[in-house]
């Protein structure tokens, strides 16, 4: 027999799975914590306490690496400008676009471009190995 306790705790999970999948989804429009947390019925702090608990990041820090990974994507392709990339994943800033692109990816979304623009590599590898990893992570990996 489950508590009520448990039985809210289940009926969280299905809410966060939800707002994971959505964010996975929409990433590219306009999100923000207050909007997730309205269409999956929990006040905004409960839901970034428990998306948090659940998935290790905040619901923002998980949009913002899904919208990374996409801008990734595109801009391996090299037929878009940084500033195109930047609107077509979401981001309203390119200034804030190119810091959590560095943080996540390790090198300017410039460099990156430059970089790994035209680049033949199968798309299961490629995923593999272009995967953000925040740089305080790789840091502490390294330590450990």
């Amino acid at each position: 027999m489950t508590t009520d306790v448990e039985e809210q705790r289940l009926r969280d999970l299905v809410r966060l799975r939800r707002v994971r999948d959505r964010i996975d989804r929409e990433f590219a429009r306009p999100l923000d914590v207050e909007a997730l947390a309205r269409g999956a019925h929990m006040s905004a702090g409960h839901l970034s306490r428990e998306f948090r608990r659940v998935y290790g990041e905040s619901p923002y820090a998980y949009l913002m690496t899904r919208r990374i990974e996409r801008a990734a994507a595109l801009l391996r392709r090299g037929d878009l400008s940084v500033t195109d990339v930047c609107f077509a994943v979401g981001c309203s800033s390119l200034g804030t676009f190119s810091t959590r692109f560095t943080e996540l990816m390790g090198v300017p979304p410039s460099v990156y471009r430059r970089r790994e623009a035209g680049g033949e590599m199968p798309s299961c590898h490629t995923l593999q190995v272009t995967r953000p990893v925040r740089i305080r992570e790789a840091r502490a990996r390294v330590r450990s």
